[in-house]
């Protein structure tokens, strides 16, 4: 694949604990996996809406890919689509950008403009 830059879904706890260390070593299902589940653009919603439906105060966090080299692996996962897969810490030196997600007023995740069009 030729992503350059992938997403990161991070609780608010999750997020503080990693401005706090300045490396995120994974959520529960990363760390029990092996590796860091990152999703593109266009897989973010559908991460979003099935791995976080009515969670408020979310952080969106941009990865920038070139950093890890071979270390993302672009492995099949869901409905046979390949994800990358960062088998390595994440530093906070590889976030780009970041964004807060959160639910409006019929419990949906609001992301930045533009971002799921």
């Amino acid at each position: 694949m030729s992503e350059l830059f992938a997403y990161k879904v991070l609780t608010r706890d999750q997020w503080d604990a990693f401005r706090k260390e300045g490396v995120f070593h994974g959520a529960p299902v990363d760390i029990a996996d092996g590796y860091i589940h990152l999703s593109t653009r266009t897989q973010t919603a559908e991460t979003v809406r099935k791995h976080f439906a009515g969670q408020d105060d979310l952080t969106l966090a941009m990865v920038d890919l070139s950093v890890f080299g071979d270390k993302v692996k672009w492995e099949i996962s869901r409905g046979g689509a390949l994800f990358p897969h960062l088998y390595d810490v994440l530093p906070m030196s590889a976030i780009t950008t970041k964004a807060r997600l959160r639910l409006d007023e019929n419990g949906q995740h609001v992301f930045p403009a533009g971002f799921t069009d």
